[in-house]
């Protein structure tokens, strides 16, 4: 949200009474966790709830980006009628929290030891003001490539490690009779295949410079430009039938085998789980080319909205207090493919993917290469993502478009929507 946003929001919002539509002793939960290794994931905290005598009011928005999902949810908060907790991550927690919208959890973050539980980099984001408004779901690492080894080994071809082996294999697929590299046309897709590329060629201080601090001169200068360029490459391994296909599609062409690999979160994971496939036997993993010394991450988070009735209250904090349990951390993120927000977790469970990403997780927080995901949510506001997301998808649909003039509308892009 936009400043102007905010504060027509918040002027919205002045006279309105918060109130849900959930139910005494039951929370309404936003969320857009809806294909099929989502759903069972989300399935499993709305069972943990009603265990415990607590109602769930299901509020299943679809959109794998959550675009759709922040629409609905700015709606309903500007009617008064804000859902008890909502899906929300990154900057846009304290954008609502600015708004004096969310509610309270220090009192079960003290209770169950939060600050000694997370990560200082996870707890961080779910604070405002220096109190609890939100709880860590999982942590996703979006730099991820995914592969069919059956398709790999028809084209004679190994998991590439660099860009440069990334274009040689996807001959190599085409070739073979595969489509090298599945994909979705959307935009928040364009932007998750753009800045893995853009971080496996240009690394993680650049990334920073450029998709977290938004400097001007990072923006629009060469590093980008060649990025852009290594982006719009990716295209041609890409089939005819990409546009506004699914993501978990395109994951599904790996699977079947039709697609050789896919740039992908590891929310991507849930789907080959759900297919019934075993990790480095049916389906590949690896850092997306380029990107061994990073990690991208995406913490999905619930966001608890104030309320007024106390057993509404009681509600969101069973269900603040169940989401960092080990029973759901464990069960969610061995069936979304993510890995715990709390690091202190057995792993034994955990395929050979989760292991790695929770090992990478650690040392890149420790050597530097831990960045937020733009593409994602995390990194900056809503209006300047998007305003990114337009420049970048507009830029990989023009074959005629050179990569100077996209740097520049980049950098328009982004000073433009800082106002």
């Amino acid at each position: 949200m936009s400043t102007l946003k905010k504060t027509t929001l918040a002027l919205a919002l002045a006279g309105a009474t918060l109130a849900t539509t959930a139910q005494a002793n039951e929370v309404e939960v936003l969320h857009w966790w809806t294909s099929g290794g989502e759903a069972r994931a989300a399935n499993v905290l709305k069972e943990l709830m009603e265990a415990e005598g607590y109602g769930w009011q299901d509020f299943a928005v679809a959109g794998g980006g959550g675009e759709t999902a922040m629409t609905v949810l700015k709606s309903r908060a500007m009617s008064g009628n804000p859902p008890s907790a909502a899906q929300i991550k990154g900057p846009e927690i304290q954008e609502w929290g600015e708004l004096g919208l969310l509610g309270d959890l220090n009192g079960v973050a003290d209770a169950e030891g939060w600050d000694e539980l997370l990560p200082e980099v996870v707890a961080d984001i779910m604070r405002h003001d220096g109190k609890y408004v939100a709880v860590p779901v999982n942590v996703h690492r979006v730099n991820w490539l995914w592969a069919n080894p059956e398709v790999l080994e028809a084209a004679g071809v190994e998991m590439p490690t660099t860009l440069d082996e990334l274009f040689e294999a996807g001959e190599a697929i085409r070739e073979a009779g595969f489509v090298p590299l599945a994909h979705g046309g959307q935009s928040w897709q364009d932007a998750t295949v753009f800045e893995s590329v853009l971080l496996g060629g240009q690394g993680s201080e650049f990334y920073q410079q450029a998709l977290v601090e938004l400097d001007p001169e990072a923006l629009g200068g060469e590093q980008m430009i060649d990025a852009l360029e290594d982006f719009k490459r990716t295209r041609e391994l890409m089939d005819e039938g990409m546009p506004g296909r699914d993501w978990n599609v395109a994951t599904a062409m790996v699977i079947e085998g039709v697609a050789g690999f896919q740039l992908m979160g590891d929310w991507a994971k849930g789907e080959f789980t759900a297919a019934g496939l075993t990790a480095g036997e049916d389906y590949l993993c690896a850092a997306a080319p380029g990107t061994e010394d990073a990690f991208t991450f995406n913490i999905d988070s619930l966001a608890m909205f104030r309320v007024s009735d106390d057993e509404e209250r009681e509600a969101q904090q069973a269900l603040a207090r169940l989401v960092l349990e080990p029973t759901f951390q464990e069960a969610f993120n061995l069936a979304k493919g993510s890995i715990p927000a709390r690091p202190d977790l057995d792993m034994s469970e955990f395929d050979s993917c989760a292991q790695q990403s929770l090992a990478d997780f650690q040392r890149t927080a420790e050597e530097g290469g831990l960045v937020p995901s733009m593409a994602h949510g995390m990194a900056v506001r809503a209006d300047i993502q998007g305003a990114i997301f337009d420049v970048v998808t507009n830029y990989f649909n023009d074959a005629d478009m050179p990569a100077e003039e996209a740097a520049e509308r980049m950098v328009s892009a982004a000073e433009a929507a800082s106002f």
